[in-house]
Parts: C-alpha cells; sequence; structure tokens
C-alpha cells in the first residue's frame, strides 16, 4: 500500500522591509502568472540510445558529446528543409532500430526514400520540434569553401547549446520565481496581512487532491516490480491472451493504466492490430521506451493522462484489458475509470479482460498472530506499552493468513461482472453467514480476498459460489486464479479486519455454532480513494456486534 505523501518544508523568508518590497515589486513583472511549470513536459528520446531528455537541444548535445554524431551539423551542410529534416530523423531512427551503425558522413541519397517522411517512433517529439532549431543558412549566407562549411556547422551546433542554456536559466528563474511567491503566501498566513498586528490569521485550505498522490505511487520501479514479480497475477494474464490469440488476433485493444507496458505488449506479441495503452503517471514514459524498444512502437500507441480526460485515437475498441484490482478488491476504486472507459468505448459485443470477479468473506481464529502483534505491546521487556496498540483495531491490515486459521467456510457474498457492473454497485451491503469448523478460543476477526476469471466470450457464466483455485482443476474454459489463503500468495495477500477485543474478554466459541453478518463497503467523504470496511456478526442467540475499519 503506497506510503501517505510528506509534505515539504519551508523557511520563511526574512522581516526585512526591503526585501519584502522587491519581492512585491516582481509581482508585476510580465509573465509572473505563468510561474508555475506546466505539469506535463515534452519529452526527446535520443536519436542513438535510449536516453530521454526534456530538452531538444539537451538530446542533441548528447548525441554530439557520447557519439560525435552531430544533427546539426549534417543539417547545414545538406541544406536540408522541413521535410528533409524529418527523413532524415527518421532515416536514422530506422538504422539504430534494426542495429545498424550511423555514420557522420551522411548523404542526401541514403534517405531520399518517400518511405522516410513515415515516422518510425510514434509520437516523435523530435518531429514536431524541428522549427525549435536554428534556420538553415542559405548558399548565399554561407562562406565558400569546405572548411568554411564546417565552420559554419560548428557555429550553427554552438548557437544550439547556447539557446539550451538560455532555457535551463530561464527555467530556472521561473521556478525561482513560484518559490518566492510560494513563501511569501506562507508568511503572510502565519503572520497575517501587512500592516495588521498580527492577530488576524488568514486560513488557507487547500482541497485534498487523492487523485495527485495516487497516480504519483505508480510512478516509481518498486511498485511495478512488485506486481510483475507477482506470477500469479502476470502469468494470468499472459496465459488467457496467449492461450486465445484468435480473440486478440487484428483487434483493437485499449489498456487502463497500462503501467510498464507488460498487457500491452502481451496484447501486440498475439497479433492484435493495435493497441492504445493509457496511463496518467509518470510510468508512461517508461512504459513508451519500453515499447520502442521491444519493437511494437508502431502497433501500440501511449496516452499520458486520466482514461476520463484523453483523447483516443478510436471511436470503439474490441477488448479492454486492464489489471485494476486493489486490496479487498476496490481499494484505489479504479474500476470506477475502467467502468467509465467500457461504457464509451467499448464495442457492444467486446470483451472486458478480466471478466468476473467472486468476493469472499471468512471468519478467522489466530492466536499465535494476536499474542506476537498485539498482546506483546502489554509487556514489553517488562514495561507496559498499550499505547503502541492505538489505532490497530481501527484500519484493515493486508496480510497472507495461514489456510488454519479460518475457521469457518468461507462464503461468497458478492460478484462483479465486468461486463454488466455499474459504479453504483462498488458501494454495497451483503449478507453472509457460515458454522464454526472447529473449536475456537476466540473469533479474532474477518478476511476477505477476491478471484479472478478471465473468460473468453461476453456470454460465458461463472457461478457466485465458483473458486478460482478449482477452476482449471475441473475442466473449466478460461483462466482463474485466487488471492485467497487457498492458493499461491499474491501481493494482494488478504484484507484482515482484527476485531477490538481489548475492551471485553472474548468468549470461546464450539465447533459447529452458526455466526451471520453483513460486510458493507463504502468511500469516506475525505478520499475518494479509500475504503471503508464495515462488519455486522451475530453468533445465534447472542447480541449482534459490529466495527468497521479503514483501508487508506
Amino acid at each position: 500500500m503506497p506510503a501517505p505523501g510528506e509534505e515539504t518544508a519551508r523557511s520563511a523568508p526574512s522581516s526585512g522591509s526591503s526585501e519584502n518590497s522587491d519581492i512585491l515589486d516582481m509581482k508585476d513583472e510580465e509573465g509572473w502568472e505563468d510561474a508555475e511549470p506546466d505539469e506535463e513536459e515534452t519529452q526527446f528520446i535520443s536519436l542513438l540510445d535510449d536516453e530521454v531528455f526534456m530538452d531538444i537541444h539537451a538530446m542533441l548535445n548528447h548525441c554530439k558529446q557520447k557519439y560525435k554524431f552531430d544533427f546539426l551539423e549534417i543539417r547545414q551542410r545538406l541544406a536540408l528543409d522541413f521535410y528533409g529534416s524529418v527523413k532524415l530523423v527518421n532515416f536514422i531512427r530506422s538504422q539504430v532500430h534494426s542495429g545498424n551503425k550511423v555514420s557522420q558522413n551522411i548523404s542526401q541519397e541514403d534517405f531520399d526514400d518517400e518511405k522516410y517522411l513515415k515516422p518510425v517512433l510514434e509520437d516523435d517529439a523530435l518531429l514536431f520540434s524541428l522549427d525549435d532549431l536554428p534556420d538553415v543558412m542559405e548558399d548565399e549566407q554561407r562562406p565558400n569553401g569546405k572548411e568554411a562549411s564546417i565552420d559554419s556547422g560548428e557555429l550553427v551546433s554552438r548557437v544550439s547549446e547556447l539557446e539550451g542554456e538560455l532555457r535551463r536559466i530561464q527555467l530556472q528563474f521561473d521556478n525561482y520565481r513560484a518559490s518566492v511567491s510560494e513563501t511569501l503566501d506562507d508568511r503572510w498566513n502565519e503572520k497575517g496581512m501587512p500592516g495588521t498586528s498580527g492577530a488576524v490569521r488568514i486560513e488557507k485550505e487547500e482541497e485534498r487532491d487523492d487523485d495527485s498522490h495516487y497516480f504519483s505511487s505508480y510512478s516509481y520501479n518498486d511498485i511495478h516490480e512488485t506486481m510483475l514479480k507477482d506470477s500469479v497475477r502476470t502469468d494470468a494474464y499472459r496465459d488467457f491472451i496467449y492461450n486465445h490469440k484468435l480473440l486478440f488476433a487484428g483487434k483493437t485493444i485499449l489498456d487502463v493504466g497500462c503501467g510498464t507496458g507488460i498487457l500491452s505488449m502481451f496484447c501486440a506479441k498475439a497479433g492484435a492490430a493495435r493497441i492504445i495503452a493509457v496511463d496518467n503517471s509518470g510510468i508512461i514514459d517508461k512504459a513508451r521506451e519500453n515499447i520502442f524498444n521491444n519493437g511494437f512502437a508502431d502497433k501500440i500507441t501511449c496516452l499520458r493522462g486520466k482514461i476520463e480526460e484523453v483523447t483516443l485515437p478510436v471511436d470503439k475498441v474490441d477488448i479492454i484489458v486492464s489489471e485494476w484490482m486493489g486490496y479487498c478488491l476496490l481499494y484505489e476504486a479504479m474500476l470506477d475509470s475502467v467502468i467509465w472507459a467500457r461504457d464509451k468505448y467499448l464495442k457492444p459485443d467486446g470483451l472486458m479482460v478480466p471478466s468476473h470477479m467472486n468476493m469472499w468473506v471468512a471468519p478467522v481464529a489466530d492466536p499465535d498472530y494476536i499474542s506476537d502483534h498485539i498482546a506483546f505491546w502489554r509487556d514489553v521487556y517488562g514495561f507496559d506499552m498499550k499505547a503502541m496498540q492505538a489505532g490497530i483495531h481501527e484500519d484493515a491490515q493486508v496480510l497472507n493468513m495461514p489456510a488454519a486459521t479460518v475457521c469457518a467456510d468461507p462464503f461468497p457474498f458478492l460478484q462483479l461482472s465486468l461486463h454488466t457492473t455499474t459504479v453504483k454497485d462498488l458501494s454495497f451491503k451483503q449478507k453472509w453467514e457460515g458454522k464454526l469448523k472447529s473449536d475456537i478460543d476466540a473469533l479474532d476477526g474477518f478476511i476477505i480476498w477476491f478471484d479472478s476469471f478471465f473468460m473468453p466470450s461476453r456470454d460465458d457464466l461463472v457461478p457466485q459460489n465458483a473458486k478460482a483455485e478449482e477452476w482449471a482443476k475441473t475442466g473449466k474454459i478460461g483462466i482463474a486464479f485466487t488471492t485467497g489463503p487457498g492458493g499461491r500468495e499474491t501481493h494482494w495477500k488478504q484484507g484482515v479486519m482484527l476485531i477490538d477485543n481489548t475492551k471485553v474478554a472474548p468468549i470461546g466459541r464450539k465447533e459447529g455454532e452458526h455466526l451471520a453478518g453483513e460486510v458493507e463497503y463504502a468511500v469516506p467523504e475525505d478520499n475518494s480513494r479509500a475504503l471503508t470496511v464495515g462488519m455486522k456478526w451475530q453468533f445465534d442467540g447472542n447480541q449482534e456486534v459490529s466495527q468497521s475499519w479503514k483501508m487508506r
């Protein structure tokens, strides 16, 4: 589960009046309102390797310094116009993609073919930025002689370097102005408006942005490494796609929340004609590189943004593939976006991958865990540290529970069919029941998990009580996996809701005792990506008990 973001401490400026005056004067400068840099910046993939740069000049200088390859000199020497420059770029990329070395002594005949007008790299930022490069000097502007031609090329390169340096300085200055503005606002909020006694405090409450932290948590490698190494998860997607290549051959696929691009590449390898991979986190840039490096740039289009906000290059798709599942299935609320994409883009006869989810609940008794992690705090080297227990029963845990701790038969409390489920279905109250399989000293809590099913037709049915761990053994079609204690461990593990037995001593229970209850899923008002799990339960002849847990 991603850790909450940390706030960056800010230093207040000194209280000198002259400094405040200078800072205030800066607000009158043209462009002050544009001090904040754009949220999304153009990225340039190197002509000769996989390095990515935020500036076209930095990328070209990288090629010149590391490989002695001067793109600007070649462009100037051959006096290329815009279309000639486009051909040159695509010729270079095609040669590199084929593993051929590119020489500085390129001639115009090498890339004269019209086929080099077609981009090699999807959404190649370099092609869209050729107009930002220094103009090619006409013959009458250029000195005569070979030596002079070389000098002019070096001059163009030097101008490019200086322009790049100027842009970096401008960006640093813009960031400085934004920082000064932010710091000044903080100071005013702490001490009140100038001219007052300071008794009046201006409260500035920023609206919580649940999405920002959610998407930023998926920008780093570690979470993707964890998911990719979850072979239960990744193998299921791969096996379904590869085992049903006829479903994917020639089709248009939408990958919602593509991450590293692994599912899109599975689809491409299975013969899909076109895949649109969408993700709103920074990982999309690495996905684009992964796709290019594996030779799928002609099939897979990467788009950064929320699926609800990006514009797809197609009206409809044949298949939507997505790994949207969170802890307890619905934590992080990604399914809402997948449903939105389904309703807008999926053809009437289109397929959702995966197609069904069965959700399970079971009571657990685990005295060893309670002793090691709860009662432990009551005697730590002879000291009572019960203060450390605060909140331990308020938050849902994510643990892999031993199957032996499940003290009653699991109950399938809900099925979601991805072809028909609506967003309203994701907040619910569902009944469940069970009988104890053995005597227990105490009921310690409940666990929740889900089973995923991948069916080759939208008409295929999955029983609500179908267990994924038994699916393949019984010769059923499709692919299925479980995140429950009866299967191999996954990164989802199980959601564990511990009962607060610290206030009232728990009662031992006997094998065969019947208990029934109700599980509730709700989204808290203060965090749309979080989840609140409520539970009511009652043994026959006993009072009903209730408790809720937060997953955040």
